[in-house]
């Protein structure tokens, strides 16, 4: 009995250091947190000025973070360098406009349109027939059926002059406008899609430059006039659609470039690397407008005239630039 009494005692305490152990990372926390609290109230000695405090030793017990991949932005990414994926992107943006959704509800509201009138004409001539026959000798029989089918004329007419109004109301609807979002860029194998890619990074930040211009100091004025920021902002938008246009046209040659003769694609190509130059001089100037406008939202404070004037000088450089853009042939 006393050797069955000390294993008892031993399993016991056995259990209970198994559950200490377990126990062991929560206590780990705990005196983490405790000694976190304590070094707000006492500082180690380099904090203090005193002598520096020994490197802290990593706690074994308690894990290290684990850091996931970013599964969103991987995806993002290869969907815009697969061509399959920017078609099939594309695709789904125009299935998804507010106007092929109009337009598609007009085709189903006119082809049930026309569901019912057919009906409620059958219905009609059905009515007609059985009443023709209802006043012949043996039109007690047919009573019914004209009556079942003046009912589902009158049903079927109601079906009709309910989708010939709703018809006529969806005719009215303006088209409403796609929701903003950035412009699409070209396909990943273009010449043109770097420096797309570029633009945008550009007019993000040209857009933040330009905000910045236009809150007023701490002291009430503006660093920039309203008229000048406006201006920039115009001439930016007019050369970053000069440039698309150009991008655009890239684009183009390189489709008739796959599909054209051999003996034809060299041509085809110099035509490519023509505009990718000419590309690349209208993002640069692009760039130096986004360099003017950073100059001077960093010289606002100090009142600089300077950086205002190489503003005003980058906006018309990039206009010119713009229209020579614009007028190539």
């Amino acid at each position: 009995m006393g050797q069955q009494g000390r294993r008892r005692d031993f399993s016991e305490l056995s259990a209970k250091l198994e559950k200490h152990i377990e126990k062991l990372p929560d206590y780990a926390v705990r005196a983490q947190e405790k000694l976190q609290k304590v070094q707000k109230y006492f500082p180690p000695a380099d904090q203090a000025g005193g002598k520096p405090a020994p490197p802290q030793r990593p706690n074994p017990l308690q894990r290290p973070p684990v850091r996931r991949p970013d599964m969103t932005a991987s995806l993002s990414s290869m969907a815009s360098q697969v061509p399959a994926f920017a078609e099939a992107r594309a695709k789904w943006d125009r299935w998804n406009h507010p106007a092929a959704k109009l337009e598609r509800r007009k085709r189903r509201t006119s082809r049930a349109l026309t569901l019912w009138i057919l009906l409620t004409i059958l219905c009609g001539v059905l009515t007609v027939a059985a009443g023709m026959g209802w006043l012949s000798p043996a039109g007690a029989a047919m009573m019914p059926q004209a009556i079942t089918a003046f009912a589902g004329a009158v049903v079927f007419g109601t079906f009709s002059v309910r989708s010939g109004l709703k018809l006529r109301e969806l005719k009215r609807t303006p088209i409403p406008a796609a929701p903003a979002g950035p412009p699409p860029l070209p396909p990943a194998r273009s010449a043109a899609r770097e420096p797309m890619e570029r633009l945008a990074e550009c007019e993000a930040s040209l857009t933040e430059l330009l905000r910045q211009l236009s809150v007023p100091s701490s002291l009430g004025t503006v660093p920039v006039s309203e008229v000048s920021v406006a201006d920039a902002r115009q001439t930016a938008t007019e050369a970053a659609a000069a440039l698309r246009g150009l991008a655009s046209r890239i684009t183009a040659i390189e489709r008739g470039r796959d599909s054209a003769p051999a003996r034809e694609k060299a041509a085809l190509d110099a035509a490519v690397a023509k505009l990718r130059e000419q590309l690349e001089d209208g993002l640069e100037g692009y760039r130096g407008l986004v360099a003017a406008a950073g100059h001077t939202v960093a010289a606002a404070g100090d009142g600089l005239v300077t950086s205002k004037q190489a503003l005003t000088d980058a906006t018309d450089r990039l206009a010119g630039l713009a229209m020579a853009l614009r007028e190539l042939p």
